[in-house]
């Protein structure tokens, strides 16, 4: 009996590889030659992917049934898809998204940096789902902490909350903020599947704060969307900020929060000190 196509799902799928394969450029790869067509022939995918040469001919053909989630991931590394490329190939291959993997992040697009820096009044930081700082602005430098200062692992939140007299010293109510910080912590981590990733992080902090080991038994999983934050700043005395928080497009590992002053004279002021410290380093 002749091989019968899957139902319209499988066309799709097999019209999105295609599609994937032939946007690849061979020379990237350290393929030489003159070629027919353009991108990657479907054998050197399937080497890529380490999968059978005749199982992804099929894929490609909508023929051979559903494949399984190893199979579209090693697919999905072998064609280099985006983080929303693999979502997509898998909502095409088995009708769902896949598992929740944690990719830790190095930084953000200049794109993102850009937006960042127009806000001159507004406090802004990017974060990881384990709560790493990894993009900030101006604004954040002088109100919040100077992450530059900063060495790279040391940009934590947790460990600012727990590890840091300063830190700690600025703020009114630590003790309620430092109870919902521990809880929208392990919510994102959890969220984002970055529960083993955390691991080594909460066992140092469980050692060097019996505050923090009691908050994290206490097993709370909170939201971190918008609110207030009170702090005491050393030039600009109490400062009062509402924030938001933002999921980066096509950055599931990654938000956004924006802290706006309350008091229009502080907005000012906060304006004024980002503006002298990027003319200092000008």
């Amino acid at each position: 009996m002749a091989n019968r196509t899957q139902p319209s799902s499988a066309g799709t799928l097999a019209s999105f590889l295609k599609d994937r394969r032939t946007r690849l450029d061979p020379a990237s790869f350290g393929l030489s030659g003159r070629r027919r067509t353009p991108g990657l022939r479907r054998e050197e995918v399937a080497q890529r992917a380490n999968i059978s040469p005749t199982w992804y001919t099929w894929l490609e053909q909508g023929r051979g049934g559903a494949p399984s989630a190893d199979v579209l991931n090693r697919i999905a590394k072998g064609l280099l898809l985006t983080e929303p490329e693999r979502e997509h190939l898998f909502m095409l291959g088995l009708g769902r998204p896949p598992e929740v993997r944690y990719i830790g992040a190095e930084g953000v697009s200049p794109r993102l940096q850009r937006l960042l820096d127009t806000l001159d009044a507004s406090p802004a930081l990017v974060k990881t789902a384990t709560w790493d700082v990894v993009a900030w602005n101006d604004a954040a430098r002088v109100v919040l902490t100077d992450y530059s200062t900063l060495p790279a692992g040391q940009r934590n939140i947790l460990r600012f909350m727990f590890r840091s007299p300063v830190i700690r010293a600025k703020q009114h109510d630590w003790e309620n903020l430092a109870r919902f910080v521990v809880g929208a912590f392990r919510a994102d981590a959890a969220r984002a599947g970055a529960v083993s990733e955390v691991t080594r992080l909460v066992d140092e902090l469980c050692d060097a704060s019996p505050e923090f080991a009691a908050l994290w038994k206490e097993n709370h999983v909170l939201s971190h969307g918008d609110g207030t934050k009170r702090l005491k700043h050393p030039e600009l005395g109490d400062v009062e900020l509402e924030y938001s928080s933002f999921a980066v497009d096509g950055r599931p590992d990654l938000t956004m929060v924006v802290y706006n002053p309350v008091d229009g004279t502080v907005a000012e002021h906060i304006r004024i000190l980002a503006r002298n410290l990027s003319r200092k380093e000008a």
